[in-house]
């Protein structure tokens, strides 16, 4: 039993803390509201240099699915024909994703191994291959894509070298942080036996750090999925750039939008599925 004397003391306690806890909700608050007002100039010049400006055209946000949907629906006899007919550019979107995080993924891993301190094969590069992994990561895979496709012309080429070099830096980030935590003890073992670099690192480090890397892959795969289908609207290639030349077409070709649309969403959610059950069953090790 808690000693009488004690009973102020616990008092006094739980003050404090109540006082704390308030001082964090009204500073919390006050964060809030001074976000919201350094957002609100920025919406009203955001709004001003809207072409039509944001709430004139706000009311209209559902004219396009609308028609689509109407349309859609006034030739739905034409749609397994038309899933069909766009299945082969669906397909050409998922090759790209998945040359793309394959690729992407071997050389994360590689770079991951050159980034860290106590694994690098050279310690004296590992500032310049962490900043290599830095650019490669912060320029986004549409700008890749543009520049490509101006110099190598349109096609899934372009899309596939963008996503693959936006990977290496973003999984080589993720890999290195992971290979940091690798048990040393097995790799100096290996080394003590005369094994060069790329032994200790694929018996020693690799084996420690598997499911994780395969996991934050097969999670890239899903973002490569979404990435491809947004290239096709420069041009490409896959199933995003039938779906741009359909909206860009308008009236009468609304239905063609549609099936892709059923195409690439349900593509998108199996995919987002099945590697999201295998990628918990990896990490918890859930095999029944």
């Amino acid at each position: 039993m808690t000693d009488i004397s004690d009973r102020p003391h616990l008092h006094q306690m739980q003050s404090a803390y109540l006082d704390q806890m308030r001082r964090r909700r009204l500073y919390g608050a006050l964060t809030l509201i001074i976000f919201l007002l350094l957002l609100l100039p920025g919406f009203h010049l955001a709004d001003s240099r809207n072409a039509g400006g944001f709430w004139n055209g706000i009311g209209h946000v559902f004219d396009y699915p609308a028609a689509v949907l109407s349309e859609a629906w006034a030739k739905r006899q034409e749609l397994p024909g038309h899933l069909v007919k766009f299945f082969p550019a669906l397909v050409e979107t998922i090759n790209i994703a998945a040359i793309s995080t394959l690729i992407g993924s071997i050389g994360g891993m590689l770079f991951a191994f050159l980034s860290v301190r106590g694994l690098a094969c050279w310690p004296r590069l590992v500032p310049l291959f962490r900043r290599l992994m830095d650019i490669m990561r912060a320029i986004p895979e549409i700008v890749v894509a543009l520049v490509l496709i101006f110099v190598l012309g349109g096609g899934p080429v372009p899309a596939m070298i963008a996503i693959t070099l936006h990977t290496v830096g973003a999984l080589g980030k993720l890999f290195s942080e992971v290979a940091e935590n690798a048990d040393p003890k097995p790799i100096e073992g290996l080394a003590s036996t005369g094994a060069g670099w790329s032994q200790r690192m694929l018996l020693g480090v690799l084996p420690q750090v598997a499911p994780n890397f395969l996991s934050y892959a097969l999670l890239r795969f899903e973002i490569n999925i979404r990435a491809s289908a947004i290239l096709g609207f420069v041009g490409a290639g896959g199933i995003g750039y039938e779906l741009k030349n359909a909206m860009s077409w308008g009236q009468g070709k609304f239905d063609d939008a549609a099936a892709i649309f059923i195409l690439l969403f349900g593509t998108i959610v199996l995919f987002d599925q099945l590697s999201s059950s295998y990628r918990n069953r990896l990490v918890k090790g859930d095999w029944q």
